[in-house]
């Protein structure tokens, strides 16, 4: 075996304890849960076109991540670590482009740094393990990036038809969302307009929206109208005041607490390139500027509208790590704060933890102990890193504290067992009773908080057969089960039922079993 095989299959493994988990995992209610469950009638029903709640259609979005979902479950099994496998997939992709967007655009030396920096972003490693499009789309964003980069040099028909298949692809993604990029990447299409005046990127437009016009001609004819006027409507939703309408400014602070602990390089990497490089970059410097900027006018601001820019800005922290190592006052300050003033905060957080904190945040035993190691052990090699000479020693020993400590979020479910106790509590009932050879319906009547709604989306992922949605419990057959508000049980006549389960985890839903 080589040493050029042995160092791709070593920069290949050091991604594993970030992105690969095989431990039991559950699911948050939106968005992943929703996708979820659609995947999950989506096979229960046999129906791939139309996406749905129980049996009513939902056509505020396209079917992509629910179809893939689906997809991916029919072949490998219905399993939440097989749902999540689009997601982790287009993880590894983006990762890889990040590692090849920085040979191309800075050179070939240290490029596997700025996708461990993409890696160990706090936004980017949370979203790599939602079961969401969201990941997905920021992959093809970037797709499209990398093969702009590759055309600045070559006009290879490969890269025109990547650039141009990426933009429906990310439509039946996000829909009108990628109205985004490439209103930002519009100044440089001006200036490169011999690209989209090539046959080959129309024809990546065609097999990029190919997907998404095969779905929309399969599913008009359950519909009153043409399914882009109900996706039209969203975009309206979502141009007014609405639950996620956030101000102007809303991306000045949360792009820099979403992208820590790298934020800080990112703005001296721009800030660096602005000032000291003669040849303008747009990609690397005025397309995550304008891209922030455009996404602010926007009314709706979600942190994920934001991973799209994610491995530009990773470029970008590497090369600002780079800067302030090299003038003396901000390495000083560097210095200062990474082996002095960070191991003291973790030091004063685990202390403060276990004296105030404990019984407050209630970790389970697995989460604690892999927590607390990897901080208290990311503190101790953060004070050695003043004896560290070289960028790349420096870089290394900095890089262990977030790579520990989002290691460590990963393997403990915290990232990917998002409601253990829920998860936990059906588990139990489910051996206890022997659900598993019964379908569980849902009495769906009063069904009007945020709360119940959510908690059922949860509870119906991880319920083994899912019934009939209900509206009320005369509906339910004798011998049968059913979900059902704990509110609404005494307004019915108890003797006709009796109650399976009822905990607090499940609140506001109860187990009912209706009596022969």
């Amino acid at each position: 075996m080589n040493a050029k095989l042995i160092n791709s299959i070593y920069k290949t493994i050091i991604f594993f304890p970030l992105l690969l988990y095989f431990g039991k995992r559950s699911y948050i209610a939106y968005d992943e849960g929703f996708y979820a469950l659609q995947a999950k009638w989506m096979l229960q029903n046999n129906n791939w076109v139309v996406p749905v709640w129980w049996d009513q259609f939902v056509l505020d979005r396209t079917v992509g991540i629910q179809f893939l979902i689906a997809k991916c479950q029919q072949i490998f099994g219905e399993t939440s670590f097989v749902a999540h496998l689009p997601s982790t997939i287009a993880s590894i992709l983006m990762l890889f482009l990040t590692y090849k967007l920085h040979q191309e655009l800075i050179g070939r030396k240290d490029a596997i740094f700025s996708a461990l920096i993409l890696a160990t972003t706090y936004i980017w490693l949370d979203f790599a393990h939602l079961a969401t499009q969201d990941m997905i789309f920021a992959c093809l964003v970037t797709s499209g990036i990398y093969s702009l980069v590759k055309l600045r040099e070559e006009k290879k028909s490969l890269y025109l038809l990547i650039f141009g298949s990426w933009i429906g692809l990310a439509f039946f993604m996000k829909t009108f969302l990628i109205a985004i990029p490439l209103i930002t990447l519009l100044p440089y299409l001006i200036y490169k307009r011999q690209i989209i005046n090539t046959k080959f990127f129309w024809l990546g437009i065609f097999i990029g929206f190919l997907p998404f016009l095969i779905w929309s001609y399969q599913i008009n004819p359950y519909l009153d109208k043409n399914i882009i006027f109900f996706l039209i409507d969203k975009v309206n939703t979502l141009s007014v005041n609405n639950t996620f309408t956030n101000p102007f400014y809303y991306y000045i602070w949360n792009i820099p607490v979403n992208f820590l602990p790298w934020s800080i390089f990112s703005f001296i990497g721009l800030i660096y390139q602005f000032k000291n490089t003669k040849q303008i970059n747009y990609l690397l410097k005025y397309f995550p500027i304008s891209y922030i900027f455009v996404l602010s006018i926007f009314s709706t601001k979600t942190p994920y509208y934001s991973l799209p820019i994610a491995s530009i800005l990773s470029i970008n922290a590497y090369l600002g790590l780079k800067e302030t190592l090299k003038i003396y006052h901000l390495r000083l300050l560097f210095f200062k704060l990474t082996s002095k003033i960070i191991p003291v905060f973790i030091f004063s957080t685990i202390t403060i933890y276990f004296l105030i904190l404990k019984k407050s945040i209630n970790l389970h035993l697995k989460e604690e102990v892999l927590l607390i190691t990897g901080f208290f052990i990311s503190a101790l090699v953060l004070i050695t890193i003043k004896n560290a000479k070289e960028f790349r020693s420096i870089f290394l020993t900095f890089l262990v504290c977030p790579y520990l400590i989002g290691s460590c979020m990963v393997q403990s479910g915290l990232l990917t067992d998002r409601s253990r106790n829920l998860r936990e509590t059906i588990e139990n009932i489910s051996a206890k009773e022997g659900l598993h050879n019964h379908s569980i319906n849902v009495i769906s009547d009063n069904l009007n908080t945020a709360n119940s709604n959510s908690k059922l989306i949860k509870i119906l992922l991880m319920t083994p057969n899912l019934g009939r949605d209900l509206k009320n419990l005369n509906e339910l057959k004798p011998n049968e089960y059913a979900w059902m508000i704990e509110s609404n049980i005494t307004t019915n006549k108890s003797e006709n039922y009796q109650i399976i389960a009822r905990d607090k985890n499940l609140n506001p839903w109860t187990l009912i079993k209706k009596k022969i």
